[in-house]
């Protein structure tokens, strides 16, 4: 059969991109909920940061797993599994009163972002795609979850204006249950024979024994902590730091008169920007080098929240800094997960992007975490955001080593 005819898009790809961008588009709008959870129980920032950031640690420890139960008992009920703890997640939390029941429901709300994320998602992607189609197809898989960033913090935002934040919980859950009616569409081939004939066992053997898994296992650590503390601390760094909005300027005549809502807006920028650079990450992970790519991505990174953090917070940089730092945003995973795929094989990608996912939701952790910390011991977020300037800069060094040689073959 000659792959290079394959549709790009399939059903597959159409209704992972659903599942990932509703899935997304709830988890992105956490960190609207800093301040008026924290406010209504006179939390510190600290409080609710820990629970966003177990969500992340969470989502982190159930990626493999997921991965590996997909693997095991197909991806469609690896997601079901995933839907229905993420909304059991969800509905708990909104009849939460205490930051520890919080932090104790985020675990649900993390394993069920892993049951319907990349993890999962992507992997049965890859699968029904051909060799020519793969490297984009994740790209726009990925871009997805961008897209659910657009309309997902803006939405809450909204919704806060008419309903209290334990409702929008409550849609919340409703929503990412909704995703299950389009699985019927979603069937993947089976491996290769080839693929077939090694064991999770024998694969995993290969990965932890080649440098280049633990340096990209490495190396993924500063997405997630970038990604983490932004997703969960900048609206509210947004709110608090930025200078006023002109009332007569472009901002105001749209309806963004506040620094709260320029925040939202920030976090749906950065998924509308990230759209176009995932599917360029995509279409240049064909052509190039993945490691020199990814490289050069969170080079790019640090140049720009380095520079972000030097000037003046006013509306103009934001907007500036949330297209910039959109552009690189999510232009890591197609790259990274592709990188998996190609070294090590598409039978067991799930559970091997699972464990380098790891990686990323512990910076994710250190991310929100630490964001909340050191807000409450100085007042501001400038400390953090050097760290993950620094954290950047390790990242884009430590893929040049990497050797990007097929260890199995990477054909569906």
């Amino acid at each position: 059969m000659d792959q290079t005819r394959s549709p790009l898009m399939t059903p597959v790809l159409l209704v992972g991109c659903a599942i990932i961008m509703v899935s997304f588009a709830i988890r992105a709008s956490f960190g609207v909920f800093q301040i008026p959870i924290a406010d209504e129980f006179g939390w510190l920032r600290s409080e609710f940061s820990l629970a966003i950031a177990i969500q992340n640690l969470a989502w982190g420890i159930g990626q493999p797993i997921f991965g590996a139960l997909a693997e095991k008992i197909g991806d469609r009920k690896a997601i079901v599994i995933g839907a229905f703890v993420y909304a059991l997640g969800l509905v708990l939390s909104s009849f939460a009163t205490t930051p520890q029941a919080h932090q104790a429901y985020e675990w649900l709300i993390g394993f069920g972002i892993a049951g319907t994320g990349f993890g999962v998602i992507l992997a049965v992607v890859g699968r029904a795609s051909s060799d020519e189609n793969r490297s984009m197809a994740l790209a726009i898989a990925t871009a997805a979850g961008s897209a659910g960033q657009i309309f997902g913090a803006p939405l809450s935002e909204y919704m806060l204006g008419f309903f209290s934040w334990q409702t929008t919980f409550l849609v919340f859950a409703a929503a990412i249950l909704s995703t299950l009616l389009l699985l019927p569409m979603m069937r993947a081939p089976s491996a290769s024979k080839a693929e077939i004939h090694e064991t999770l066992g024998q694969i995993l053997g290969k990965a932890f024994r080649d440098p280049s898994y633990t340096l990209i296992f490495l190396g993924f650590f500063s997405c997630g902590y970038q990604l983490g503390f932004m997703t969960a601390h900048f609206p509210a760094m947004i709110t608090e730091m930025c200078g006023a909005i002109d009332p007569s300027g472009v901002l105001a005549s749209v309806g963004v008169s506040t620094t709260s809502r320029l925040g939202a807006l920030a976090i749906s920028l950065i998924g509308l920007a990230n759209i176009a650079g995932t599917l360029a990450a995509g279409w240049a992970g064909k052509r190039f080098p993945k490691k020199y790519l990814l490289a050069g991505i969170y080079a790019a990174r640090t140049v720009v929240a380095g520079t972000f953090i030097l000037f003046p917070i006013t509306p103009v940089t934001v907007i500036i800094f949330s297209i910039a730092m959109g552009s690189l945003w999510l232009a890591t995973v197609p790259l990274t997960s592709g990188l998996v795929a190609h070294i090590y094989g598409l039978r067991y990608m799930g559970t091997l992007y699972g464990i380098v996912f790891f990686s990323h939701q512990l910076g994710s952790f250190l991310g929100v975490w630490l964001g909340g910390r050191m807000y409450d011991v100085f007042g501001d977020y400038t400390m953090v955001w050097w760290i993950g300037v620094g954290i950047g800069a390790f990242s884009a060094i430590v893929h040049l080593p990497i050797r990007e040689r097929q260890l199995v073959t990477a054909s569906a």
